[in-house]
């Protein structure tokens, strides 16, 4: 889909080292009918895809919790993040990702899962597109560890809670990660739990 009101881009990599930092140049019409030069970085880091895993028998909810540098440099205390279960698609659809990484981080391995959200996370500076998801675990789903892979150097703590639990996190700030409260409202909304 074309932008009449946009003309003129001009891209330039300032960095791709982790993932790509680009600078865009363009022109931008305003309301008024005038043109005016704008300047943007935008940060590519991939598509992603998250899930909520819900126990309906239990009343539970399963989340991870693990080290996230960019908050601990922006006052997040000890930088510690609890929050449902995600990765990069990397070349896989959304739902293929999100079994992987299920599997990968929380050791469970779940036949189905349930779309229910796509999101842009932080539209002003990332080009992220995170499709949101839930899904039903029972306790014979679980037949790995979970912790995440190891070539990822992920070191992810499992965390298995009520769902009023994590509701009273979310409500104190514990849980604080947008994918992770905009899952559990979801929940919360269409009463799937308690």
């Amino acid at each position: 889909m074309e932008n009449g009101r946009i003309k003129n881009i001009k891209r330039q990599i300032l960095s791709d080292n982790w993932y790509t930092l680009n600078k865009y140049t363009f022109e931008y019409q305003k309301f008024d009918g005038s043109w005016e030069v704008q300047k943007r970085e935008s940060y590519d880091c991939g598509d992603g895809a998250a899930i909520l895993l819900y126990n309906r028998e239990t009343g539970n909810v399963v989340l991870t919790k693990q080290f996230r540098m960019p908050t601990y440099v922006n006052e997040n205390g000890d930088g510690m993040m609890v929050e449902v279960c995600a990765g990069l698609l990397e070349g896989l659809s959304p739902t293929e990702c999100i079994l992987k990484e299920t599997l990968e981080e929380t050791g469970y391995r779940l036949q189905e899962v349930e779309q229910v959200l796509v999101t842009y996370m932080c539209p002003g500076s990332v080009t992220q597109k995170l499709y949101l998801y839930i899904g039903e675990y029972h306790d014979e789903m679980k037949v790995e560890e979970g912790g995440g892979a190891d070539d990822e150097t992920e070191n992810i703590e499992v965390l298995e809670m009520s769902f009023e639990k994590a509701l009273e996190m979310m409500a104190s700030g514990e849980i604080c990660d947008a994918k992770t409260v905009m899952l559990l409202q979801y929940m919360q909304i269409h009463k799937l739990l308690g």
